[in-house]
């Protein structure tokens, strides 16, 4: 297996969705899967899920980039204004339609190919 933990061995859960999700690039957005596959949790999507929902209390926390599998927002009820994740998105260059990414594939980050570590 490719992961290696980030930080310190024993931080939360939540801590190292967070530490992955702020790397995620301007543009880019990834899936809850692809985070819980790259920290070695691939049945912890919805863990993931969680840990967005309560990343928003953090200020300039990127969770908008963070999308289901076929990249649709899925958390926009989480934000403070439901609209505010496809706005970020927008801003971001994306094309949204039906609350679904256009052209996911073309900006999917995938952490486990983009943080690997030999």
């Amino acid at each position: 297996m490719s992961y290696k933990p980030l930080g310190e061995k024993n931080k939360d859960f939540f801590d190292l969705v967070y530490e992955v999700v702020k790397l995620i690039p301007e543009g880019r957005v990834t899936s809850y899967g692809a985070i819980a596959k790259y920290l070695g949790a691939a049945k912890s999507s919805r863990m993931v899920g969680w840990a967005m929902n309560a990343s928003h209390r953090m200020p300039d926390f990127p969770a908008h980039r963070v999308v289901n599998r076929n990249g649709l927002l899925t958390g926009k009820m989480h934000f403070i204004d439901p609209n505010e994740m496809q706005r970020l998105l927008e801003k971001e260059g994306h094309t949204i339609q039906n609350d679904q990414i256009i052209k996911f594939k073309d900006s999917f980050w995938d952490p486990s190919i983009e943080l690997h570590i030999d």
